[in-house]
């Protein structure tokens, strides 16, 4: 790819909020907890100091759950809280939606997001008869829920459900090793004008780890620059971070202070490694 390709792709100064449509203006760095990282509700509130305001909380009892739900009404309006949604069934939905309610202590949820839906049937259940998107669409309408999405690591089905109007927002895989996304989601998204969400960027660390192939003298990137390669892409609206403790925070937190893209040449880099990694790192497509 030339230099001219790739500054089309991450430009020096890329954008550092985008619109969210049905939600506002949203910072491109989003901050994301998982049942096995560790935050406390003071780090999230750290976070959204400097800057960040989308949430992505995992649907456990965690340190964010805490702090948005210890946030008077003046926060809570100031940050968008997304969810991960588990039910495939009505029943199962309104169980979850109160419960997803109760612990954040608030009366409306800005994004909820069918949890990793890897299969085609699972997609008909949901948008069929008796399906989770009754209870959520209907929430949606009485504002309870500003928005819907999906989770899914299957770009194909992702793409697809993007188009049946059903959905706000996707959520996917997206990072340097994993950049299908590009050719099979975010044609379909940006011609929608459909925002997308990105987790995993850094490949559950083997990002910044080095492999077998590594050219002599290649030091393997920290993780500010995967989180730049990722926000290089303009199809992306916010990407994720998951930091494990204030360290992790810390560094991933640089971004904001130092915010810049990557020049062609280190792109192009951070790509081979990425190139790399999906050769060496496991099985994942």
């Amino acid at each position: 790819m030339s230099n001219t390709a790739l500054s089309n792709i991450c430009p020096e100064q890329p954008a550092r909020w985008a619109e969210f449509a049905r939600l506002g203006r949203v910072c491109r760095v989003g901050l994301a907890t998982r049942g096995n990282t560790h935050l406390s509700p003071q780090s999230v509130l750290k976070a959204i100091a400097e800057g960040v305001n989308y949430l992505n909380w995992c649907s456990h009892a965690d340190g964010m759950s805490r702090a948005i739900r210890d946030m008077d009404r003046g926060q809570r309006r100031r940050v968008f809280v997304a969810t991960q949604f588990y039910a495939r069934t009505a029943r199962d939905a309104r169980r979850e939606l109160e419960s997803q309610l109760a612990e954040l202590g608030t009366d409306y949820i800005d994004v909820v997001t069918y949890f990793y839906v890897e299969h085609e049937a699972e997609w008909q259940q949901i948008v069929g008869p008796g399906g989770a998107a009754e209870v959520l669409e209907e929430a949606r309408r009485r504002g309870v829920v500003r928005a819907i999405g999906l989770t899914s690591h299957q770009r194909p089905l992702a793409a697809q459900a993007a188009r049946s109007g059903r959905l706000d927002m996707l959520m996917i895989r997206y990072n340097a090793a994993h950049r299908g996304a590009e050719q099979e989601v975010f044609p379909v998204t940006q011609s929608l004008n459909m925002p997308v969400v990105t987790y995993t960027g850094l490949r559950w660390g083997e990002l910044m780890k080095p492999t077998p192939d590594d050219p002599d003298g290649f030091e393997v990137p920290s993780a500010p620059d995967w989180y730049r390669f990722v926000l290089c892409h303009p199809a992306v609206t916010v990407g994720l971070m998951a930091p494990d403790g204030d360290a992790e925070l810390e560094e991933d937190l640089s971004l904001l202070k130092d915010w810049h893209g990557l020049a062609p040449d280190r792109y192009r880099e951070l790509a081979e490694h990425g190139d790399r990694v999906h050769r060496h790192a496991g099985r994942f497509p």
